[in-house]
């Protein structure tokens, strides 16, 4: 089974190949690591594009103002729509006609 490796260790295994003088190639032998994916993350790194691990800060929405007001009986007809995206191209859509 191939290892897991962290987005740091990455940047640590292409800088310590960068020292090391050898190939790529030589390099990824040495170290048991599939040269296609020390390149690609090699490329990731360098292009900074957000990695596997790199997650946004979850944030909360109030949604208290979607309860019904006792006190105002035509808040509970008041229509909703909630769309979630979830990443990856998938949304979780709620509402109430």
């Amino acid at each position: 089974m191939a290892k897991r490796r962290t987005r740091s260790q990455w940047q640590s295994l292409i800088e310590q190949q960068q020292q090391s003088g050898l190939s790529v190639p030589t390099f990824c032998s040495e170290h048991s690591v599939s040269p296609a994916s020390f390149y690609k993350w090699r490329q990731r790194l360098e292009t900074s594009e957000p990695g596997p691990e790199t997650k946004p800060e979850p944030s909360f929405i109030d949604l208290s103002a979607l309860s019904p007001n006792p006190g105002n009986p035509s808040d509970a007809d008041r229509p909703w729509h909630i769309v979630l995206s979830l990443g990856n191209g998938v949304e979780l859509r709620l509402s109430q006609p």
